[in-house]
């Protein structure tokens, strides 16, 4: 007969099977079955210009798997070769069904058409949306999405994606070196789905900022544009008190 040593589990053996299983239970079904043991992830960039590419080249750079799309394949395909890795490029077709999580990052007039030609790989899906309503380069669709705000607005054009704004308050320019910062800035982010923003949390980490959930896409999601007291390079704790005085 075993003894029960061999027959039992130790503590240690329990509490750590169970700590797995609790950090398991915050991410998608999808993420999970993607991630494996190592937690790397498939990741769409829809609009790979400057912060798609910047973005992605720290994702690819931590060791996800990433796929660049945008109006030009060659660019695309010259942009993942020189990361190597595991960049590559694609369609957006191919880079909205590749990725568990997807990162959009276009003009905001092309929302719409984006949300009508993805809409059936978008539904169930993360979406991560650094795409700013701008009046001048977007037109009156801009100036109702402001007055909306751009969380609600975004929600509308891209129905059934589990979305955080997120990369929206901050400025490209040093996103791609963000990991190599001495102290964190703080990311704000909003959303409305827990298991979307604890995903988009850990990819920001990944990046090199310390994400800071300022609220939903309803009540907060409009701060997240330039011009507002939320843009620009704080820590996290300021983030956190500008946006108290938000609500």
């Amino acid at each position: 007969m075993k003894s029960n040593s061999i027959m039992k589990p130790s503590r240690r053996t329990f509490l750590q099977a169970a700590g797995a299983a609790v950090f398991l239970g915050n991410l998608p079904l999808a993420a999970i079955a993607q991630s494996g043991a190592s937690g790397k992830m498939k990741i769409g960039i829809i609009g790979s210009g400057r912060v798609g590419s910047a973005v992605g080249g720290a994702w690819v750079k931590a060791g996800h798997e990433v796929m660049f799309s945008s109006l030009n394949l060659d660019d695309d395909k010259k942009l993942a070769a020189s990361l190597g890795g595991g960049a590559r490029a694609g369609t957006t077709r191919e880079a909205a069904a590749f990725g568990t999580v997807l990162l959009i990052s276009v003009p905001y007039k092309a929302l719409p058409s984006i949300g009508k030609d993805l809409g059936d790989l978008l539904k169930g899906k993360i979406v991560i949306d650094t795409s700013n309503p701008i009046v001048a380069r977007d037109g009156d669709m801009a100036v109702t999405a402001r007055e909306k705000g751009a969380g609600q607005s975004s929600q509308e054009f891209l129905p059934g994606a589990r979305i955080v704004r997120a990369f929206n308050a901050i400025g490209y320019a040093r996103m791609a070196d963000a990991a190599n910062q001495k102290e964190r800035v703080g990311m704000p982010m909003a959303g409305d789905d827990q298991n979307a923003i604890a995903t988009a949390s850990a990819l920001i980490r990944d990046v090199g900022y310390e994400p800071v959930l300022v609220g939903t896409l309803a009540t907060m999601g409009k701060y997240l544009i330039p011009g507002t007291p939320l843009a620009g390079e704080r820590s996290p704790d300021e983030v956190r008190k500008i946006a108290v005085t938000l609500k």
